[in-house]
């Protein structure tokens, strides 16, 4: 087992380090549009990994993940909106282009929402708790788009990148590895997660709450702060992604982003920790790429993402012999 270990840590950190690598492909191979790509991976990767915490490891499935990924934009981009103009927010909190400011910020805001949502999402189960998260997300949604002081439904622009002391965030490269330092810590602070006694007593919930419930464990607590971190996590990716685009508008919050969520974490793999980042990188990729062939892609992305549900049980990590809670 530690030789196996060994052999796995390697494995990742290899993988890391060619990500890392990968702005100098591009730049040798003159494709630069190639690191605003990998930043979106990124990004979805974040977002992705923090809903397969509830959903491949709760069994909690939530079709409203895309209200916190947007509310983290909007932080970023309502904080900036009032730093432009001078005026602080309800008179009492100033904007700032900081992103040790807004990052923080955007992850209190949607770790609030995901709390108060959560709090009375998960006193239901089943269908039931899939379409009531999807309502309290389309109240989101709905919310911003009548805001027309921060765009309505055009959005907000922001017109600069947030300032990271020592790095310049006007560089691809630097925006790219910022995106890729963040998705790699977050990945491992899930993966302590779910290896503690927290993370056992989730697993358990997934497989049978009756039992859990059964041996005096109370599960709500668990699912609740579970639900909570996962919003926090999609916070995080959205307030990332408004600095790559520099652009916020209600669609981060769509009920079909929520699903672009969930299909990475069924394509890559549920319960496991490099399955969400291979979905949301297979996702963006073949977005892309059947996108440039032909403006009929979601035609042929279809089929595609049907493939592998039917004939990869565990999903595209399925490939490389990699099942739930082993990887």
């Amino acid at each position: 087992m530690p030789e196996r270990g060994w052999t796995y840590r390697g494995v990742l950190a290899l993988l890391l380090a060619l990500a890392a690598a990968l702005p100098f492909a591009a730049q040798a191979l003159d494709s630069p549009a190639s690191i605003g790509i990998a930043t979106q991976m990124a990004c979805f990767a974040i977002a992705a990994a923090s809903l397969n915490l509830i959903l491949g490891h709760g069994g909690l499935v939530s079709f409203g993940h895309a209200a916190y990924f947007g509310l983290g934009g909007y932080a970023v981009g309502i904080l900036w909106e009032h730093f432009r103009l001078g005026e602080p927010i309800f008179g009492l909190i100033p904007g700032s282009n900081e992103l040790l400011v807004t990052l923080p910020t955007a992850m209190l805001v949607s770790g609030l929402a995901a709390a108060a949502i959560g709090a009375l999402s998960l006193r239901t189960s089943g269908v039931q708790f899939i379409m009531i998260t999807l309502a309290f997300a389309q109240m989101v949604f709905f919310l911003f788009v009548g805001l027309k002081q921060y765009g309505g439904d055009d959005g907000l622009s922001v017109r600069r990148h947030n300032l990271v002391p020592g790095l310049d965030l006007r560089d691809p490269a630097q925006l790219y590895w910022l995106c890729l330092g963040i998705l790699a810590v977050w990945l491992f602070l899930l993966h302590r997660i779910i290896g503690s006694r927290f993370g056992r007593v989730l697993e358990g919930v997934r497989q049978n709450e009756r039992r859990m419930a059964a041996l005096g464990v109370s599960t709500y607590p668990y699912k609740l702060v579970a639900f909570v971190i996962s919003g926090v996590g999609c916070g995080i990716a959205g307030a990332l992604m408004a600095n790559y685009l520099r652009y916020v508008s209600p669609e981060m919050m769509s009920w079909q982003r929520s699903g672009d969520i969930m299909v990475m974490v069924i394509l890559g793999g549920m319960g496991t920790m490099l399955g969400p980042v291979l979905g949301a990188v297979a996702l963006v990729g073949l977005e892309y790429t059947l996108g440039g062939l032909t403006e009929h892609w979601p035609f042929f992305l279809g089929p595609i993402l049907l493939l592998v549900v039917l004939f990869l049980r565990g999903g595209l990590m399925g490939l490389f012999g990699v099942r739930r809670g082993s990887g």
